[in-house]
């Protein structure tokens, strides 16, 4: 998780809550990652091109 970014120099360790899933965009499956305690915070990728936790072991 990275920490957010506030003013030139500084860092805030109030990230708030990383959550992952797998939801349905478009009628294909994504995987969402979204910051709960922040409005608009989420990026969603293809599950296809999405790395499964078995590959980063």
């Amino acid at each position: 998780m990275m920490p957010e970014v506030g003013s030139i120099g500084s860092r805030s360790d109030e990230a708030g809550d990383v959550v992952a899933a797998v939801d349905e965009i478009d009628g294909n499956p994504h995987l969402v990652v979204a910051n709960i305690a922040r409005d608009d915070s989420w990026i969603a990728m293809s599950e296809a091109d999405a790395v499964s936790l078995e590959d980063c072991r």
